[in-house]
């Protein structure tokens, strides 16, 4: 359910913040096709959520094609924000990789700033 709520909240904020609906729509279709390979990567540990917002390889790096296209859409996302609230990407990046350290389910692996992993 908080992944749920999560995609959500990106997708509106997409939506509220491109000027393109058809390029937050396609974002969004996207990110669920892809979340259920992206939550079993989580899960088994082979990706954690890095401090800037994205995801990072911990592991043997299987299925790279969807953790690169996740990471290349959540860029998209972070840039559509940033432009919006006159800040940077990487910013916008940082500051969700702390809203997502929150919400994580337990078990997953997690950057600190500092660049130190822990498991939640």
């Amino acid at each position: 359910m908080r992944n749920k709520t999560r995609l959500v909240l990106i997708f509106t904020l997409v939506l509220g913040l491109t000027a393109s609906a058809a390029l937050a729509e396609s974002l969004k279709d996207r990110f669920i096709a892809r979340k259920p390979a992206v939550a079993a990567l989580l899960a088994d540990g082979t990706v954690g959520e890095n401090n800037q917002g994205f995801l990072e390889f911990r592991g043997a790096k299987k299925q790279a094609d969807v953790v690169a296209a996740e990471n290349k859409d959540r860029a998209t996302v972070y840039a559509a924000i940033a432009k919006k609230a006159n800040t940077t990407p990487a910013l916008v990046g940082q500051r969700r990789a702390s809203k997502v350290a929150q919400q994580a389910q337990p078990g997953t692996w997690l950057q600190n700033p500092d660049g130190t992993w822990y498991k939640k």
